[in-house]
């Protein structure tokens, strides 16, 4: 005789987020009960007594925690799994879970395989015995821990991200105030220029940090806008020029003119995050190359240096953070200050685009693919 599906309860007041939890446990068959208040949620449990309650936090009146503070004083719902389904992502939100008697935690948007998965292993320590009960307390008790440590460290790199954007600009400012005085000494004014171009560098790797950690959320979301690639790649070739010059390289740009609806912000940044790269890693007397081609399907670019190469079977690692490559007798850090590739790639998949590296024989070429978007 077949086994009875378990039963899901899913309690949200937004529509739409029940039907897309509805749909994805039904898939892979549950059976599922949904309430739209907390207070129908609990008159639900009641009458359905689920083997499962996915419980939104923020809803009005009766709010998660409520409702999940109410089911453990039911004898009924004392040891039911609970699940806490979120977009606020931070520490206070999770203790706060785990205070009420929550079993685990997933932050909105989730991918629909994870909410299965996060599912079916609530589901299966309730059926564990005594003994294995005891373990899996410990495993949770550690999750839970690691998950504080994760929300932590997102929460101190955020305070680092917002607390370090104020002082980077005014850094440029003053500088730029410094290189209108007509009677600044060459000596001042070059400094002045290099400090720019510092506080620049500072400010690329601020906002790499903040739109990472807005991608890994699933929250990085381009804004779509009309972007000239050729006028885009003509000035981040320009504002690179001084820095081509004095590591002597030769900076080339191959720009075909072109629109291309995306997130010029993003997209400019991916450039230069791209520039910067192989600058870094371009021998003195060689070249970089960027050339960008736009048609009918979308826009590709292209960012060549005659640099180390990078292993065929590294070219995927290299976009991870922090990632150090070993060429020949070296370790070549191609990845940007562990943070530059990182991003790109965040950004160029924001789009729906594809990034991807070549050998350059010699060197290497960062290749990019967005596709066109109404």
């Amino acid at each position: 005789m077949p086994r009875a599906a378990s039963k899901v309860l899913v309690v949200d007041d937004n529509p739409q987020n029940i039907a897309l939890a509805q749909a994805t446990l039904e898939d892979s068959d549950f059976d599922v009960v949904t309430a739209e208040s907390g207070a129908e949620g609990l008159d639900a449990f009641d009458a359905e007594r689920p083997d499962c309650v996915l419980l939104d936090v923020r809803m009005p009146g009766m709010d998660g925690f409520a409702v999940c503070r109410a089911l453990r004083q039911r004898p009924e719902g004392s040891d039911v799994p609970v699940v806490f389904l979120t977009a606020q992502r931070d520490l206070e939100t999770f203790d706060e879970a785990l205070r009420a008697g929550a079993d685990d935690f997933l932050a909105k948007p989730f991918q629909p395989a994870q909410l299965v998965v996060r599912v079916r292993a609530t589901l299966r320590m309730k059926q564990l015995d005594s003994e294995l009960r005891e373990h899996y307390e410990l495993a949770k008790r550690q999750r839970d821990e690691l998950m504080r440590l994760q929300l932590q460290k997102e929460r101190l790199t955020a305070f680092v991200v917002h607390d370090l954007k104020n002082p980077v600009n005014a850094m440029d400012l003053h500088a730029q105030l410094l290189l209108r005085a007509k009677d600044l000494p060459e000596r001042a004014r070059d400094s002045a220029s290099r400090i720019r171009a510092e506080a620049k560098t500072l400010l690329r790797l601020v906002y790499n940090l903040l739109d990472i950690q807005l991608a890994e959320a699933g929250q990085l979301v381009p804004t779509y806008a009309p972007v000239d690639m050729g006028e885009l790649v003509g000035k981040v070739t320009q504002e690179f020029g001084r820095r081509a010059d004095e590591a002597g390289v030769e900076l080339i740009a191959r720009a075909a003119q072109g629109q291309l609806q995306a997130d010029g912000d993003l997209i400019r940044r991916v450039v230069e995050n791209l520039v910067d790269n192989a600058l870094r890693h371009a021998p003195r007397g060689t070249t970089v190359e960027v050339q960008s081609t736009v048609d009918d399907t979308g826009a590709d670019i292209r960012v060549s240096d005659q640099g180390p190469g990078i292993p065929a079977d590294m070219r995927d690692r290299v976009f991870d953070r922090f990632v150090q490559v070993a060429s020949g007798e070296r370790v070549v850090s191609r990845a940007g200050r562990g943070l530059g590739l990182s991003f790109c790639k965040a950004a160029v998949e924001a789009h729906q685009g594809t990034i991807w590296i070549e050998d350059g024989d010699p060197g290497t070429i960062f290749c990019v693919r967005l596709p066109c978007h109404e």
